[in-house]
């Protein structure tokens, strides 16, 4: 169903791993909508100081762009300040990890943007996407990058690759009918596989229980599970029986350990215990998760959640990124609007060629 090389031959790009050399990551300054408040609501203040907070811990190790709607380009440009670069580009969120570009190498070593549909996490009714959907042909043209165009609806939240060919999915995201109802599991590989050079895909059956609520993405990945530089598998743990999460996270566990990796290796998995927090400030069970970090040149930028788990989660991602920094960022208030510090981020990757200069 879809063009793509054969399953015989090697794909022409490559996703690199998050903790590759990065040229500059890209974020968007939260707009006004459903999700973050009216202008000038409290809320909307909240998510642009939170996203902010990211974007200035990222900036002092590489490049950040940020980009704004054309009516908060003067408000971003003030809350952001001069170490930021911004681009004013028309959004209707503020989810770079879904909406915007993945970026592989081509067979060259140059960059390439992978430019997936996006129909607002499963055409949701809260959701608007009309100008998000046409994030990526931006992000392309800004970066100067080839945009390489899929017909797969998938969001970057979505999956995760470790640096031999290894793809993590879930059954209820990539196989979501609002999403790919023609499509089966074959299908969707196919299509990862030739857009990120990836060859043997690990399924999940599902997500956090939270991700099924309202404004849940379906089981985004990103959340649960990550590869990372040592070659360890973190997978989010909730030790505490009376969240949901408690069973869900131990059966994630059971699936991974019977899966191998794309060299028929069995996959190490590193717990990473849940905050102790079980309950919001709308006592709601709420889904916290230091899984949900971001690699940036020299450093891990992690959820931090004022709990007593930050510094166990801080230790454990240290072992897991070798010679990283690891730096946390209070991401309460990005959780409370729907996501996390990897959701609102995007790395480019730099050149192969210059990869090792960085």
């Amino acid at each position: 169903m879809f063009a793509h090389s054969s399953a015989d031959e090697p794909s022409p790009m490559v996703m690199p791993p998050e903790w590759a050399p990065h040229e500059r990551t890209w974020m968007a300054f939260p707009p006004a909508n459903a999700t973050f408040g009216p202008p000038g609501s409290q809320t909307l203040a909240r998510a642009r100081k939170a996203w902010t907070a990211v974007a200035h811990t990222i900036a002092r190790h590489e490049p950040v762009t940020v980009v704004v709607a054309p009516e908060d380009a003067e408000a971003a440009t003030a809350l952001l300040g001069p170490r930021v670069e911004t681009a004013v580009v028309p959004l209707d969120d503020a989810w770079m990890r879904d909406s915007g570009l993945t970026f592989v190498h081509g067979p060259d070593g140059r960059v390439r943007g992978v430019d997936w549909v996006f129909n607002g996490w499963g055409a949701q009714e809260w959701a608007s996407w009309g100008s998000d959907r046409l994030v990526g042909g931006r992000m392309a043209e800004l970066a100067g990058v080839p945009r390489v165009p899929s017909t797969l609806v998938n969001e970057g939240g979505g999956f995760h690759v470790d640096a031999s060919g290894t793809v993590l999915l879930t059954e209820t995201v990539q196989l979501d009918p609002e999403r790919n109802p023609e499509l089966g599991r074959e299908d969707v590989e196919a299509e990862i596989h030739a857009r990120l050079g990836t060859g043997h895909a690990v399924w999940l059956p599902r997500g956090l229980w939270r991700d099924y609520d309202e404004f849940g993405t379906r089981g985004h990945v990103d959340i649960v599970a990550s590869f990372t530089e040592s070659g360890t598998v973190l997978l989010h743990r909730q030790d505490d029986p009376r969240h949901p999460d408690h069973e869900i996270t131990r059966n994630l566990r059971r699936v991974l350990e019977s899966a191998v990796d794309a060299d028929g290796e069995p996959l190490r998995i590193v717990d990473v215990p849940a905050p102790g927090t079980l309950m919001d400030e709308d006592g709601e069970f709420v889904d916290w998760s230091y899984i949900n970090h971001y690699v940036a040149n020299g450093v891990v930028v992690l959820c931090g959640f004022d709990d007593p788990q930050d510094e166990v989660a801080a230790r454990i991602v240290a072992e897991a990124y070798p010679g990283r920094r690891v730096e946390q960022v209070d991401a309460r208030d990005i959780f409370r609007f729907g996501g996390g510090i990897h959701c609102i981020t995007q790395q480019q990757p730099a050149p192969r060629e210059q990869e090792s200069a960085l």
